[in-house]
């Protein structure tokens, strides 16, 4: 399959391919188990080897809490679930019985989807029944402006996923962010993760390289003051040890919990 097309995110295809590469080498149990990602990544894996990075880690890890979240929101009558950025995020495509129920919404920008629907077409992967794509830019559209287009029902609770996405938006994109979502129904909630300070120069320096360069990054402290003053009732934060609890406890495959970036879920009040 040939590479990502110029106008779609080269750093989502990163992402895609650490959680292919978890699943055709990750010792069982895996942290996610995710087998559409290698069908949307088409590529050899002849030569390649297991990955053990914080980057690897962090990108299975996002995936993993993110829809053990969803499905604990799903019993305080959760009916929609959002992906902001999705990028080749696999959810829709390998859904549990559990998330059916559910309407889903891909937002990203239209470069981006028509990359990935290339791919699922080329993998053979189709697109269920209770998924709706919705193209935005968010610099350009506000998200408001883009969600009114679709079929999103904003009385009711709703589920928000926001992975690998805020570092790359101005701070006022991702503020109005924020503020959408907690205008939602109380239950509401949004995963998402962030850089907890300045991000290392070595991250930094890899995704300028490939035209994606970081725009903001948070205090933790300043950014929980400022969420629970829009209404959100609990803002926590995922710790290393929280992980290493949950998902990476007799590993022999190498893989360590992480906390970088910062990975984090706020619920509206």
């Amino acid at each position: 399959m040939s590479d990502v097309a110029p106008a779609a995110s080269r750093t989502a295809l990163m992402a895609l391919k650490q959680r292919a590469l978890h699943y055709r080498f990750a010792d069982e149990p895996r942290v996610l188990e995710d087998p559409v990602a290698e069908r949307l990544l088409g590529g050899d894996f002849d030569g390649v080897t297991p990955q053990t990075s914080l980057v690897h880690t962090s990108v299975v890890l996002r995936s993993r809490w993110c829809e053990d979240r969803l499905a604990l929101a799903l019993q305080r009558g959760i009916a929609q679930f959002v992906i902001l950025g999705a990028g080749f995020e696999t959810f829709p495509y390998r859904q549990p019985d559990w998330a059916r129920a559910l309407r889903l919404y891909e937002v990203d920008h239209h470069a981006s989807q028509a990359e990935k629907k290339r791919r699922l077409a080329a993998g053979g992967v189709a697109i269920p029944p209770n998924l709706e794509f919705v193209a935005i830019d968010f610099e350009r559209t506000t998200l408001r402006e883009g969600l009114k287009q679709s079929t999103l029902d904003f009385s009711r609770p709703t589920f928000f996923a926001c992975l690998g996405v805020t570092s790359y938006l101005t701070r006022d994109a991702v503020d109005a962010i924020f503020r959408l979502v907690a205008e939602f129904p109380a239950g509401s909630e949004m995963v998402f993760n962030f850089h907890d300070g300045k991000p290392p120069a070595e991250t930094a320096n890899m995704v300028k390289d490939v035209g994606e360069p970081y725009h903001t990054y948070f205090e933790a402290k300043d950014l929980e003051r400022d969420l629970r003053a829009m209404g959100f009732s609990e803002f926590h934060m995922l710790t290393a040890e929280e992980a290493d609890r949950l998902y990476f406890e007799d590993r022999s495959d190498g893989l360590v919990a992480t906390n970088w970036p910062a990975l984090a879920t706020i619920v509206r009040g």
